[in-house]
Parts: C-alpha cells; structure tokens; sequence
C-alpha cells in the first residue's frame, strides 16, 4: 500500500492512460485538418505515361490551379 500511489503505481497508470489518449486525441485532430485541406486539392494524372516502376512518375503528377 505503501507504493500505491507511486510513479509506478496507479498514478503512473493514470499519467500513461493520460499521455496515450492525449496523443490519439491530438493525432486524429491533425489527420482531420489535414483531409480538410487535401480535400479541395485538385490533380491530375497523365496515366498514359506513367510506367509500373519508375523514379520520375512525380513528373506526371501536377496540381491543378484554381
């Protein structure tokens, strides 16, 4: 009983349970603004171009201006 409420006891519990929710909080938070923000972003692809495994496949990748 004497480390109950010890670092390695139930508040330690509490502060892990506490950092866990909070980090999963934060990060769906940041997942949300960052599919707001993607959702009006507009591209297009040249498929015709683009080849199974190629390291210039970025090339046809363009943005569409609004």
């Amino acid at each position: 009983m004497n480390k109950l409420f010890g670092l390695n006891g139930l508040f330690g519990f509490l502060i892990a349970v506490v950092l866990v929710v909070g980090l999963a909080i934060s990060l769906g938070y940041v997942s949300v603004l960052v599919q707001q923000k993607e959702s009006t972003n507009h591209y297009s692809i040249d498929r015709s171009a683009v080849e199974m495994k190629d390291t210039k496949n970025t090339q046809y990748y363009k943005l569409i201006k609004e």
